[in-house]
């Protein structure tokens, strides 16, 4: 048996994120489907449906958005019956492109807050491990020809990591990716082969790591929802003390989500040239296309 990263990023359309990240949940193959069907059993509690039925899914933004919180706590916590009626009400009113009412925005509200948190409670049942790399929103892409077909350096530190974290469990490692724009997938699907075959840590790291990553759509794969709102939560409420990782955090996901993140993260050791040395999962790159380790 194997382990599954399931991969997606935040930040990289650089609008309200502080941050670009990258990042994932890596699941053990016998915790996936289990997983898969906690999320089902999740959405149908609080929403009443499955959301792709609405033409939406489960997405960082789209549960814990500012309004989100803000509808949350127009009113006191609403009932399970309640909650369900009205926040089916809300994503009818939504198809039907008609105005909710206020209670129907609460619930769906109160919905989605809730949601987020069963990801993270199943997270944790399910014994999955979030590895994720930020870089600041303002790096540009320098015009080389190495910057082009090569990995950045924030991508080499995740896979550093998974590689690690497998290690350890003396497993081996898929990669499974969120398809978005098919034409930049070749281009990284190019830059991860030239690392696993050209550059020796790469061949090396490959006889843990899967080499070929696969691409699924995002509505259809529940990992790769909860991977998005995991790193949504790390753009916008985890931050490394010391590093430049100092943007502005959101309170009210700090609070009710941030030991969660500390909790899922990696942790364990490294080695390099004789040297071992500790790891988290969740790190930050100052530079990802300088030298060095910052």
């Amino acid at each position: 048996m194997s382990y599954c990263l399931f991969l997606d990023e935040s930040g990289h359309d650089h609008k309200n994120a502080p941050y670009e990240v990258r990042g994932g949940i890596a699941l053990h193959a016998d915790q996936i489907w289990p997983f898969v069907q906690g999320m089902k059993k999740a959405e149908q509690s609080y929403f009443g449906d499955a959301l792709h039925r609405y033409k939406t899914e489960i997405k960082g933004h789209r549960l814990l958005d500012k309004h989100r919180f803000k509808w949350a706590s127009q009113e006191g916590p609403l009932d399970d019956l309640a909650r369900r009626k009205y926040a089916l009400g809300f994503l009818n009113k939504g198809v039907e492109k008609k105005p909710p009412t206020r209670l129907e925005f609460t619930a769906y509200g109160q919905a989605c807050v809730l949601m987020a948190g069963e990801i993270f409670d199943l997270l944790r049942t399910h014994m999955a491990t979030l590895f994720a790399v930020a870089i600041p929103r303002s790096v540009t892409k320098p015009a080389t020809f190495e910057a082009e077909e090569f990995l950045r350096k924030d991508q080499v530190f995740l896979l550093e990591r998974y590689f690690y974290f497998l290690e350890a469990e003396h497993e081996s490692g898929l990669l499974v990716m969120d398809e978005t724009d098919r034409t930049e997938d070749r281009r990284f699907v190019r830059r991860l082969e030239r690392y696993f075959t050209l550059a020796q840590t790469g061949r090396y790291r490959s006889a843990r790591i899967v080499p070929s990553p696969f691409f699924v759509s995002s509505d259809m794969t529940y990992p790769i929802q909860a991977a998005d709102v995991c790193i949504y939560c790390v753009n916008h409420a985890f931050r490394i003390p010391g590093w430049g990782m100092d943007a502005p955090v959101r309170a009210e996901i700090q609070t009710r989500f941030g030991a969660y993140l500390y909790d899922l993260q990696f942790e364990g050791d490294g080695y390099k040239d004789g040297q071992v040395f500790h790891l988290y999962g969740i790190t930050f790159v100052a530079n990802p296309y300088g030298r060095g380790s910052a």
